[in-house]
């Protein structure tokens, strides 16, 4: 029964990866989902770290916005370009706020990205000369090294490229997580006197985590931009951030698969209920949260765990017991 553990992941990544073949729609919702996923892994470094943070649609917006001036600049922009001049941007806001806000812990952490997140959203707001105020800008479909393409084949480009991203980028994440500063990581939120003791400075160690979240938020600020064609000034709004943060904990605080399963169940749940619910869709959500803390407070990759555990120790049981009457035949 350990095989099948090992294989969900690889199955799943084989099923998301098939799905617009048999349903062409779904491609921009699942380019939706990745880029949010993107977004939430970001949240789970910190996770590990113990420390939420309520503000970092912050980066997802600077990043979003930073290749939409970048498309605007240069007619249209290039697909690479774009992502790394966003990234870029999400990393350099990442260590000025970064350097005040890892003195704090905790809820003052958390409010703290809070209020950057807000004030770069009445910036973005009322700067609209800049940038568009709110209605926000444009993102003209790019190139793609140097290549124009057609909508429908520059979406299976942005679906497909952003798939492989989120595979390598969750693989790194977790060499991450086991190298010796993913470990220092872990120790803050288990026991951050004992790291000051050992020589090791605190601080220094979670602003790299938090250079770490900024990035892989800019990365999907990016991708979401460009898969919808418009950034406008939510991207940094906090309810934005609240989202990151209920995916998290929808998948599973701190797992880095359960970010991508998080954001996929949401968009699909969002879509659908927003479609057959208008009105409704954001309490649909509410519950649907409340039901995961209530029933499931490991999220859902915990409720997958749990669920295979159960039917491992049931085999388990079973083979003992068979051993057990082969023992009482003989």
């Amino acid at each position: 029964m350990s095989l099948v553990p090992r294989l969900a992941i690889p199955l799943l990544l084989i099923a998301v990866a098939l799905l617009p073949f048999l349903a062409p729609w779904s491609k921009v919702m699942l380019t939706l989902a990745l880029a949010k996923g993107l977004a939430v892994l970001g949240i789970v470094v910190l996770l590990h770290a113990g420390q939420v943070s309520f503000g970092h649609a912050l980066f997802f917006a600077v990043a979003a916005y930073s290749a939409a001036f970048l498309g605007q600049a240069f007619g249209g922009g290039e697909l690479v370009s774009m992502v790394l001049i966003g990234v870029a941007s999400a990393v350099v806001v990442g260590l000025l706020v970064g350097l005040f806000v890892v003195r704090y812990r905790y809820i003052f952490f958390g409010m703290l990205n809070l209020a950057f997140s807000m004030i770069v959203f009445s910036v973005l707001e009322k700067f609209y000369h800049y940038t568009g105020g709110s209605d926000g800008l444009q993102v003209a479909r790019p190139l793609v090294l140097g290549i124009e393409m057609e909508r429908p084949a520059f979406e299976s480009l942005l679906f497909y490229g952003g798939l492989v991203i989120a595979v390598i980028v969750a693989w790194a994440v977790h060499r991450y997580f086991d190298s010796p500063i993913g470990h220092m990581l872990k120790t803050i939120k288990t026991n951050e006197t004992r790291l000051e003791y050992l020589g090791v400075s605190a601080r220094r160690v979670l602003l790299v985590g938090y250079l770490v979240s900024a990035a892989l938020c800019g990365l999907g600020g990016v991708l979401m931009a460009v898969a919808q064609g418009i950034v406008t000034p939510e991207y940094a709004w906090w309810i934005r951030s609240g989202e990151l943060v209920f995916i998290a904990i929808l998948g599973g605080a701190g797992s880095v698969s359960g970010a991508f399963v998080g954001a996929l169940v949401y968009e699909v749940v969002r879509t659908y209920a927003s479609a057959f619910a208008g009105d409704v869709w954001q309490m649909i959500l509410g519950f649907f949260l409340l039901g995961i803390i209530l029933y499931a407070p490991r999220g859902l990759i915990g409720v997958y765990g749990s669920f295979m555990g159960r039917i491992g120790s049931n085999t388990a049981s079973g083979k003992e017991a068979k051993r057990r009457a082969m023992e009482a035949a003989e």
